[in-house]
């Protein structure tokens, strides 16, 4: 026997059967998802609601789709503000919509979480039925897989770009800058020692050594970055210490420190494939930190730990320049307006040949050798 329910809290739902169905990657287990909704991150007074659709089989947890109802389109990263003025000119509400998404997590994996193709497609008509009580239905950073499956039944898909670092085996760093070509393997040398010179040295922790002091400094940093930019942060220190707790072994940070002071910090999440990047913070302004502490010292711990990729996170073009390379990433969209339906797809066929275009030229730009 089979049935779809909603719930908007995963209190209730096995974590070992949920992680069966979620795979090693961190950002939709378990612990990270529930972390984001208990804390208040991603709940109703942040106006994330959860509607989580579970498929269960004779009483089992056999699917999932981690389900937002939301009435505006902060942290998502494939930005639609466009579309939402486009529909309030017009006199057509665009919130309340649905998203498929890991709330403020731009990273490409499982969205549809079933064992089978059928369990799939049981879960993304499930996601469409609800949508139409909606605007419309957005599933962010989808698996390739996945993405193909939702084209099938008739979503928009959508291309946007990331920049990746890709392990060569490199033996080490020095391995990794010998593959660039001069000119971007000399400034990455002087931006590094320009750090050191700075008097600026590095500490990673990983799991359980990440202590109090640690996530409540990193807080710090990371609330201060939010400032810079005159807004507001998405998580908590009780977010952060959280999965600090229940994820210890993906969670690793590396804190920079001057004087046996520490002044920055950066925190990245891992699995066995990869390394990813996630969120930074400084109290004292050194030139060219934000580079080492993102890129520089996560290129040199994943090359340690022989993971095959590090991702960066969403944007950035000076990315290129040491060494992450383009990457297109995808989402799927659905609009219960036809008109704005019609008028979307053809503005996607559109953006996706400009992506196409942007792509070749960034890598026509590439700082490795020919």
């Amino acid at each position: 026997m089979e049935s779809l329910e909603v719930v908007e809290s995963l209190a209730g739902v096995d974590p070992t059967e949920w992680n069966l169905l979620a795979g090693s990657q961190p950002f939709v287990r378990h612990e990270f998802l529930s972390a984001l909704i208990d804390t208040g991150c991603a709940a109703a007074r942040s106006r994330w609601l959860p509607q989580i659709l579970l498929l269960r089989r004779s009483g089992a947890l056999a699917g999932a789709m981690p389900l937002f109802v939301k009435s505006h389109s902060y942290g998502e990263y494939v930005f639609d503000w466009a579309w939402a003025d486009a529909h309030e000119r017009n006199g057509v509400e665009y919130y309340p919509k649905l998203l498929c998404a890991v709330p403020f997590t731009p990273v490409q994996g499982r969205r549809i979480l079933a064992a089978d193709a059928a369990g799939r497609r049981t879960l993304i008509e499930g996601a469409l039925q609800l949508a139409r009580q909606t605007s419309s239905l957005h599933v962010l950073f989808p698996a390739d897989e996945e993405a193909e499956q939702l084209r099938r039944t008739g979503m928009m898909i959508r291309r946007t770009v990331q920049f990746h670092w890709r392990n060569d085996g490199f033996a080490d760093f020095d391995a990794f800058l010998a593959r660039m070509n001069h000119a971007r393997r000399k400034n990455i040398r002087q931006e590094r020692r320009r750090v050191r010179e700075a008097g600026v040295s590095f500490r990673w922790l990983e799991g359980a050594a990440i202590e109090r002091a640690h996530w409540e400094f990193f807080n710090r940093c990371y609330r201060g970055t939010y400032a810079a930019h005159r807004s507001s942060p998405y998580l908590n220190i009780a977010f952060f210490r959280r999965v600090g707790a229940s994820l210890a072994p993906n969670v690793a940070m590396v804190l920079a420190e001057r004087e046996e002071r520490p002044i920055a910090a950066s925190l990245f999440f891992k699995d066995d494939e990869a390394l990813y990047g996630r969120y930074w913070g400084a109290v004292e302004h050194v030139p060219l930190l934000h580079f080492e502490c993102c890129y520089y010292q996560a290129i040199e711990y994943a090359i340690a730990r022989r993971l095959q990729r590090f991702e960066g996170g969403a944007q950035g073009e000076h990315k290129l320049f040491r060494g992450l390379l383009p990457v297109e990433t995808l989402s799927a969209h659905w609009l219960a307006h036809e008109r704005f339906s019609r008028a979307v797809e053809h503005f996607l066929e559109r953006e996706g040949a400009g992506v196409e275009r942007y792509v070749n030229e960034l890598c026509e730009h590439s700082p490795f050798k020919e």
